[in-house]
């Protein structure tokens, strides 16, 4: 779901447009990505790429 599907209870209009504090806040807190402000994507390729640089650490050293 994205803000722009919502509807502000306090001003009856898009949340998107952020017409009033309510609007805003709760645009600003869907729109937050969360851990640096990093996307999902962008997190799961940092896992993937650690998780190859530690197969590729194991590898190398032999165990």
């Amino acid at each position: 779901m994205s803000c722009e599907d919502l509807v502000c209870a306090g001003c009856a209009h898009p949340v998107a447009e952020g017409r009033c504090p309510r609007c805003r806040a709760y645009r600003d807190r869907m729109h937050n990505n969360g851990f640096g402000g990093m996307t999902p994507a962008l997190l799961s390729l940092v896992l993937i790429a650690l998780f190859f640089l530690t197969l590729a650490l194991k590898h190398l050293s032999g165990t």
